[in-house]
């Protein structure tokens, strides 16, 4: 045994209630970005233009340098937003790949690499730079407040389901990426609109990318958003964070 490690003699308490990192995804005009405007002290980092007709606490990155000088300001303000929202996770991808160039090129094989684009390395080598410049990036977005959420769009496959061909809706990220992504957060929920209603699921099945970590969201689908009488949009961000 380590020296200085006690083994528990009984269980140990949960430490945690809501989720640290939330995937939201939907398929676009759904209201994603209008329900994070509602989302009191959440600071929504722009990636994809989709904040212009929404009042919200929010910024705009164009690229990888603009998105860590934002989290720079962030942090020497001494982290001041409970909430950050990634508008979309899918836009911070392709952000990330001169950060991937970089890594491939203190290699000893990419050392002469003078392209700007890994991915077109042969058998597929170029994918191993992207996914760590990713996850680089995304742990870094992870300091700069208590929460994160990261707004995705919908990839629909078609898969053969006993001869009948449906529709299976996932993440719109690459191979390894999405399933490591998804390992890793505390809740996915996957967004739809039923009228005046949006709604947020984090119902598990085989059709659907869902589920989370936490008791009170498990196989939940929750009202996040819906229009009142005056035509207001209403949030209900409190069925999720408690």
């Amino acid at each position: 045994m380590s020296e200085g490690l006690v083994l528990p003699t009984k269980k140990v308490g949960a430490t945690r209630v809501n989720p640290k990192r939330l995937i939201i995804y939907s398929k676009p005009k759904t209201g994603k970005t209008t329900a994070f405007a509602g989302l009191e002290d959440n600071l929504i980092i722009d990636l994809e233009n989709g904040t212009d007709y929404v009042d919200a606490l929010k910024v705009k990155a164009s690229n990888l340098k603009e998105l860590l000088a934002i989290g720079k300001e962030v942090l020497e303000a001494g982290k001041p937003y409970k909430f950050i929202t990634i508008d979309t996770v899918t836009a911070l991808e392709e952000m990330v790949m001169p950060l991937a160039v970089k890594k491939y090129k203190q290699t000893s094989m990419g050392k002469n690499f003078d392209g700007d684009n890994v991915i077109t390395l042969p058998n597929g080598a170029g994918y191993l730079y992207v996914r760590e410049a990713f996850f680089d990036v995304l742990n870094y977005v992870d300091t700069l407040a208590d929460h994160i959420i990261l707004s995705g769009h919908i990839k629909d496959k078609q898969v053969d389901d006993k001869g009948e061909m449906v529709m299976s809706a996932n993440i719109d990220l690459t191979g390894k990426i999405k399933s490591l992504i998804c390992a890793n957060a505390d809740a996915i929920g996957y967004m739809f609109r039923k009228g005046n209603q949006v709604f947020l699921s984090f119902k598990t099945n085989e059709e659907t990318t869902c589920g989370a970590r936490p008791e009170h969201l498990r196989n939940a689908e929750i009202v996040i958003s819906e229009a009142n009488d005056k035509g207001e949009i209403i949030t209900h961000w409190d069925e999720v964070y408690k």
